[in-house]
């Protein structure tokens, strides 16, 4: 619900890439929550991940966007990334796990970057004609196809191969593909000057080494931490 009004409020190339931080705020829920013993190279991973966010955000300056696109540019971006991710879907079908987890991952990750633009097209049409309108145009529907692929690839991702390898490509390749979409189809624009464009590249690789980092160096499973030993226990 709060992804679909910042969606229909908002910039996709902006909402999309804030989902990065859902990294940030696990690994705190898992310390203060599930008291997990957190290495100090995850949470320089955090840091690096927040400011390389922040950087890109800033001197990338998301700005415009239209809020219906023409059908010529809906049948091009579904059927570019559409097929890109079934086929990613089918190379997943075999190889290592490893392979068949980046796979799956990549396939789920554009999934959820056509769900987020199917958000944003069925809660404008909502706004537009009311929730029985809504039911009448193909924007809602095509959402649930989305959510309901996006859920079966990164599941199948998750189960096939290491979390190392898939949570890293789930997260990254989301915002980036949004981005793709949200020039494509919404006609959002960027700054025009070369040196803050050229920040922004390196800054989105930096969010990108950081949330890979991340991914390897936070705890691999939900143990608590071990209770220290009463004194004098033995």
């Amino acid at each position: 619900m709060f992804q679909a009004l910042a969606l229909h409020d908002g910039q996709l190339s902006i909402v999309q890439p804030l989902l990065v931080t859902e990294l940030v705020f696990v690994l705190v829920l898992r310390r203060v929550w599930i008291r997990q013993d957190i290495a100090r190279a995850a949470w320089a991973s955090v840091l690096v991940v927040c400011v390389a966010l922040a950087v890109f955000l800033t001197v990338a300056e998301p700005t415009g966007g239209k809020p219906t696109p023409a059908t010529a540019e809906w049948l091009s971006a579904l059927l570019v990334f559409g097929g890109a991710a079934a086929a990613a879907a089918a190379a997943g079908t075999r190889g290592s796990p490893a392979r068949r987890a980046a796979a799956f991952a990549v396939a789920g990750a554009l999934a959820w970057a056509l769900m987020a633009v199917f958000i944003k097209a069925a809660t404008d049409t909502l706004a537009a004609f009311g929730l029985g309108g809504m039911l009448t145009h193909w924007p809602v529907y095509a959402l649930a196809a989305a959510a309901a692929a996006g859920t079966l690839l990164e599941q199948s991702a998750l189960h096939v191969g290491p979390l190392s390898v898939s949570q890293p490509l789930l997260v990254i390749i989301n915002p980036l593909a949004s981005i793709v979409l949200s020039i494509w189809l919404f006609d959002e624009r960027f700054t025009d000057s070369p040196a803050r464009i050229t920040i922004a590249v390196l800054s989105f690789a930096v969010l990108a080494a950081g949330v890979t980092a991340l991914s390897r160096t936070a705890p691999q499973d939900l143990v608590p931490a071990s209770p220290a030993p009463a004194p004098g226990h033995r």
